[in-house]
């Protein structure tokens, strides 16, 4: 149960500057591009919900969108922008968004990128800085990456907060996940701590779509499209060759979003294996030999994070972030697989496919390309009003403020008993339960 408290937005103080915006627009359409200060959008919009609160404040998040007065003088402020941790569609597409925006909506000419992430704020690291104008943004979103480059691992923040004092940054953008929208608090409670007035806004970046409150994180969709493909690859690879087996490892270390959707997309696979649905090896081998001598070949598509109890033998090893790697479940499925026909003197023909980082270097496909310049533009209103510690999602159709310890205090994951995963079982007929579907093949 989130408590309405949560959902409140810190300020850096009272807005008490004319938009520019009002300028740019037609007269009869000043009234309503601006955000009504007093509107707010329900987090859970259901009947039950709102008789529950009889009487008590509803919990709903502060609107996106522009203000009428705003926090900071565009003509005197400098912003800073920072992409952190792995790559994926749209890094490119937000930075020229919120350049974009910053200049050609605002006037904001002093725009800095740092480099190679957060190591790009502490000066040892010898990262540098860059310039980024509309003129030097112009072609960026054609490529996939990110122009400014990333990096993973802590850095402390009063040192970021001593590099943003001493280049005069007013604005800080962070491109991140949920490591990195830790780190933007930890900035947020530092620049508070010298009670300076720097905003710092999160676009959360989460290829495994496992931020919660923010709808959809960027790049999601471009990614299970472009898996969709290695899934269609490798049905048809499987179903060339006699008792073939096409597998897949895709992405996804605690929720199987990915490998849902992209399997739901062409209805190819045969079976689907998340981190959110406990599995038994020895109920799900028979079914896949019963599979293929019934039907000839088989797909099977696992996310990252699957079966990491079989791989719990594995010596532990740790990321630059601090997060423990991930012991490659796919492999150990494969030998699995292969060892079963084996035994069972059963002839198989097995690819293996693993197009993670392809997918993650791709650029974003039009409807990202889209949200990444929404997201920007609503970040930038957020920010050029003063708000912090905060960042930009999409909930019930509409851009919201979401606090950063909120974003960061659970993780979005596949419900084991909600609707996309039971569309995953009614589109594979895969059991729910492999010990139960052994029984039946017995």
């Amino acid at each position: 149960m989130v408590d309405p408290a949560q959902l409140h937005v810190r300020v850096l103080g009272e807005s008490r500057i004319d938009s520019p915006l009002g300028a740019l627009l037609p007269a009869h359409g000043t009234t309503e591009h601006y955000v009504d200060e007093t509107d707010r959008v329900l987090l859970d919009d259901t009947l039950a919900m709102i008789a529950a609160r009889a009487g008590a404040e509803v919990p709903s998040f502060e609107p996106g969108g522009a203000r009428r007065r705003i926090f900071f003088d565009p003509s005197k402020i400098k912003v800073g922008i920072v992409t952190c941790g792995g790559i994926c569609p749209g890094l490119n597409d937000v930075i020229r968004g919120l350049v974009l925006t910053l200049n050609n909506q605002y006037g904001v000419s002093r725009i800095i990128g740092f480099r190679n992430g957060y190591q790009g704020m502490v000066a040892r690291h010898g990262r540098g800085i860059v310039e980024l104008t509309p003129t030097s943004v112009e072609y960026i979103n054609e490529h996939g990456g990110t122009i400014l480059g990333t990096s993973r691992g802590n850095q402390d923040p009063d040192e970021i907060v001593d590099c943003l004092e001493q280049l005069g940054v007013n604005v800080l953008f962070v491109i991140g996940g949920d490591g990195s929208m830790r780190g933007a608090q930890k900035i947020a409670a530092a620049v508070a701590g010298r009670e300076r007035r720097i905003a710092v806004v999160g676009v959360p970046k989460t290829i495994d779509n496992d931020i919660p409150f923010i709808g959809q994180s960027f790049g999601f969709q471009t990614a299970y499209a472009k898996a969709a493909e290695s899934i269609r690859a490798a049905h048809v690879e499987a179903a060339a060759q006699p008792n073939g087996i096409g597998l897949v490892q895709l992405m996804g270390r605690h929720s199987g979003f990915i490998a849902s959707y992209a399997s739901l997309a062409n209805n190819d696979a045969d079976y689907v294996l998340i981190p959110e649905v406990p599995f038994s090896l020895e109920g799900f081998l028979p079914y896949l030999r019963h599979r293929v001598l019934t039907r000839g070949h088989a797909l099977v598509v696992v996310a990252e994070g699957a079966g990491q109890d079989y791989l719990e033998d594995a010596p532990v090893r740790l990321d630059a972030s601090g997060n423990r790697k991930l012991g490659d479940f796919g492999v150990y499925l494969r030998d699995r697989i292969l060892g079963d026909f084996a035994s069972a003197g059963q002839e198989v023909n097995l690819k293996y496919i693993d197009p993670s980082y392809a997918i993650r270097s791709v650029p974003a496909n039009p409807y990202d390309s889209v949200y990444c310049l929404r997201l920007a533009q609503a970040a930038v209103h957020a920010a050029m009003a003063g708000r912090t510690e905060m960042v930009v999602g999409q909930w019930r159709g509409r851009f919201v403020h979401v606090p950063i310890p909120l974003a960061v205090s659970s993780r979005n994951q596949v419900d084991p008993d909600g609707d996309l995963w039971m569309s995953v079982l009614e589109a594979t007929g895969q059991p729910g339960n492999f010990a139960a579907a052994t029984r039946l093949i017995a």
